[in-house]
């Protein structure tokens, strides 16, 4: 029985419109004057601190403490700025499984498991009325590896549960090959959908659990049974 629902934010639960990888850009060409500085980087399922220390290495720039506290303090101001200004939502099927989920006898806890700094996670998410639905999770700012963040997750989703937890006891929701993988790292469920730049057989690829074109396909009795 699945205790610890993790969630994927980008692609999974919502789409902000570009605002993310905006605001990326636009810290780049005005903090660190280097325009389209973001033309060159992959943003797919990635770490905001790996992304950002992308940018740093291919324009030469020190990647020391206080250029990544420069370049995130100003990512969230523009964050929020452009969430306000690109139409982004809330994908099918989000709000109808979260739900779904808070009404089964032994409901799930539900957590994030993302890229996204814990800032910039919340910015998006209560943009879109979404943050209250999430008692823990990892984020980018805890760690630049992806599967490091999925050990954080499952071990703040054990604390708050006040158990251990196996890896068949934890479901993670996304909508990349490298949520799929960090997933696998510590041995959790996978539930994969191609809301995001990856299609089916891109996902199916690398053995989730489960697959689905959208979470509209995903019946919560059986993903976490």
């Amino acid at each position: 029985m699945v205790r610890l629902a993790l969630f994927d934010i980008d692609g999974t639960l919502i789409r902000t419109g570009g605002a993310g990888e905006k605001a990326f850009a636009k810290v780049a060409a005005q903090e660190f004057q280097v325009p389209n500085g973001t033309a060159h980087l992959n943003f797919a399922g990635r770490t905001d601190q790996s992304i950002v220390r992308d940018f740093f290495t291919q324009h030469r720039i020190e990647p020391s403490r206080n250029n990544f506290e420069r370049f995130f303090h100003r990512y969230v101001f523009w964050l929020d700025e452009l969430l306000g200004r690109t139409r982004g939502r809330v994908l099918p099927g989000v709000h109808e499984l979260l739900r779904a989920m808070q009404a089964l006898p032994q409901a799930p806890l539900p957590g994030l498991l993302t890229g996204n700094i814990r800032l910039g996670a919340e910015i998006k998410l209560r943009h879109f009325g979404l943050w209250d639905y999430f008692k823990v999770g990892a984020f980018g700012d805890d760690h630049e590896d992806r599967a490091r963040i999925a050990a954080i997750a499952r071990d703040r989703g054990a604390r708050f549960l006040g158990n251990t937890l196996a890896g068949d006891e934890i479901l993670v929701i996304g909508d990349t090959p490298l949520d799929i993988a960090c997933a696998q790292v510590i041995g959790a469920r996978t539930l994969a959908v191609s809301t995001g730049l990856f299609g089916m057989d891109q996902l199916k690829a690398h053995a989730p659990t489960w697959a689905f074109e959208s979470l509209e396909r995903a019946d919560v009795r059986l993903i976490c049974a």
